[in-house]
């Protein structure tokens, strides 16, 4: 007994009989860091580790190399809808966003993303470049968890949403809410905000989210020559495709290697995928698929995912064979993370960790749902592909044994009756169940202090066909039943309001009468902004709300018509155009609603 007592007093001296007491820094700091790149409009098949004979990826074929990969993993065919189901683990149609214009890009206020879960979690979020979820309150990035944004609008630059005459180079960005100019490339800026981000995390001892969603390879195409100059033998928009592209491989390979340098690599979860299949690339190489951005068939929605972790073992180069999908991603990262899953949400997806880290046996044999909507409203069997490891049913009508025919060329549905009824009877009822949140249409809040004024624009006007999506349909004075629409609205608080109709943004100054010279061109493809804008000669404008209609003469010359208005709260449908003598109507393609 009294050996023991020299030894008890030593534990007790040096805290020993205790465990340490670990900061909550250092509990954090011990949690991996995520980085989501994400890019637009780049295929399965653009990638030279995947087999294309003429574009070189050396940093993506070096991640490629070390990474765990899902080689059957899919995605929906365009962009807003890949990004929803990304970042909530809902489907597409579920969510709200089924088409990339039209007011149906805007993610669903009552879904929560990857960046608010884990922000609730404790980990620092910033999102990079593309959103394409909804350009106002309450749809921002900055209002859906990430509290460091560096964007451009809409769904590209150079679209309606952007700041005007942004063209890829030297281009002004919505950063933290405040637009901000740039000096680069847009995807070199989008990567060096990020990298910033990263730095300031680092520094805190803070676990950090980074998403890097480039709008790159995305049209117009346009790219650094240095980049594009290795394919001047293939034709001009392949040049500059694969142009960005090898643009975007060395971003990836300066950010690993910036993460190695900052002592973050090992315990950082790198993702590197896509949002649907290729725009440009098929006709080089398609990895031997049927299809291409917006196709049912797999080359619209097969695209590559590396996930890449060295202290959590996802390394050394192996394919993760079953069937995936965009859905599994967010829950997938929960569990990695070992972050809760919010107890009110059910997610369509499911966590991939076990099969991730090769400890999962029997995975059952999924079956996964895929469309192509891009319409006003979402139309049954529309574009669609019903999927399982071994069976593909598109469009509820062609079956294909997707591993005796992974090019999709033999329709083998009138074979496997059994096969076609199972699937199609999994697809009504999928369709049953989220067939009545079609009618949930998102709604613009005016009047919320989160933004006030509002700035609306008419890639948002929701229409039967199509919208002025681009500054260059702007420029054109796009008009006609095909290009005018409304906003769903939601006026969260009555009162007096101020809405000012304008043909041209603020930015730029002109009167609603004038036309507007060319803009200069950046290398490659030619610009939204080298459109000439035509002059127009309304002379009235009008305001509707519901069942308030408004008429003011246009001075000459005059920049904006404003109306001032006592709204009621409430959702509602809004437009705003401009009439000539003839009554020819053009929209207000930008309107600003303050609350006064």
């Amino acid at each position: 007994m009294k050996r023991m007592i020299p030894i008890l007093a030593l534990i007790l001296s040096t805290g020993l009989l205790y465990p340490p007491v670990v900061p909550l820094e250092a509990q954090e700091s011990k949690r991996p860091n995520v980085v989501v790149v994400i890019t637009d409009d780049q295929g399965y098949g653009d990638l030279s580790c995947l087999g294309n004979p003429v574009l070189k990826t050396p940093h993506l074929d070096e991640l490629y190399r070390d990474s765990v990969r899902l080689s059957d993993y899919h995605v929906s065919p365009t962009c807003s809808p890949t990004r929803a189901a990304l970042l909530t683990g809902h489907w597409t149609n579920r969510t709200g966003v089924w088409h990339t214009i039209m007011g149906r890009s805007m993610l669903r206020e009552n879904e929560v993303t990857m960046g608010q879960m884990f922000q609730d979690a404790g980990y620092e979020t910033g999102m990079f470049g593309k959103w394409h979820l909804g350009d106002n309150y309450p749809f921002r990035p900055e209002d859906r968890g990430y509290t460091e944004v560096l964007r451009h609008g809409g769904g590209g630059v150079g679209q309606t949403p952007d700041y005007w005459d942004n063209a890829y180079f030297d281009g002004s960005y919505w950063h933290n809410g405040q637009v901000e100019p740039a000096k680069g490339f847009c995807t070199d800026v989008f990567f060096d905000y990020a990298k910033q981000f990263i730095s300031t995390q680092k520094a805190l001892g803070k676990p950090f989210l980074a998403y890097i969603s480039t709008n790159a390879p995305h049209g117009p195409m346009h790219s650094p020559k240095a980049f594009s100059a290795p394919y001047n033998n293939q034709n001009t928009n392949v040049a500059n495709f694969f142009g960005m592209i090898a643009n975007i491989d060395d971003n990836v390979g300066k950010m690993r290697q910036f993460l190695d340098q900052q002592g973050l690599a090992q315990n950082t979860i790198f993702i590197f995928t896509t949002d649907n299949g290729t725009s440009s690339g098929r006709k080089v190489f398609n990895a031997g698929m049927r299809g291409q951005k917006g196709s049912e068939y797999d080359g619209g929605h097969r695209v590559p995912f590396f996930v890449h972790w060295p202290e959590g073992h996802l390394m050394g180069g192996r394919d993760v064979t079953p069937i995936t999908a965009h859905v599994d991603v967010l829950p997938t990262l929960l569990d990695l993370c070992g972050l809760p899953q919010p107890a009110e949400i059910k997610f369509d997806g499911r966590s991939l960790a076990g099969l991730l880290k090769n400890t999962t046996e029997n995975w059952p044999d999924r079956i996964l749902v895929t469309d192509s909507q891009r319409v006003k409203d979402p139309i049954k069997c529309r574009k669609s592909s019903v999927m399982t490891n071994r069976w593909r049913l598109v469009n509820g009508k062609e079956l294909f044994d997707i591993k005796a025919d992974p090019g999709q060329t033999r329709n083998i549905a009138d074979q496997h009756p059994k096969i076609v009824d199972r699937l199609v009877t999994f697809y009504e009822n999928w369709w049953a169940e989220i067939e009545p949140t079609f009618d949930d249409a998102t709604q613009i809040y005016l009047g919320h202090p989160g933004e006030n004024p509002a700035r609306l624009t008419s890639h948002d006007w929701i229409t039967t066909s199509s919208t002025p999506w681009n500054q260059s349909m702007v420029r054109k004075a796009l008009n006609g039943p095909g290009n005018t629409g409304f906003w769903n609205v939601n006026v969260v608080s009555p009162g007096a309001y101020e809405l000012e109709l304008r043909r041209w943004p603020k930015e730029i100054d002109q009167s609603i009468h004038s036309a507007l010279p060319a803009g200069p061109g950046v290398p490659g493809a030619r610009a939204f902004r080298e459109t000439p804008g035509s002059a127009i000669q309304p002379v009235k404008a009008r305001v509707q709300i519901g069942s308030l209609t408004e008429e003011r003469p246009i001075p000459n010359d005059a920049k904006s018509v404003i109306f001032q208005m006592e709204l009621p709260t409430g959702p509602n449908q809004l437009s705003a155009s401009f009439l000539d003598a003839e009554g020819i109507e053009h929209g207000a393609y930008y309107l600003y609603v303050r609350r006064k």
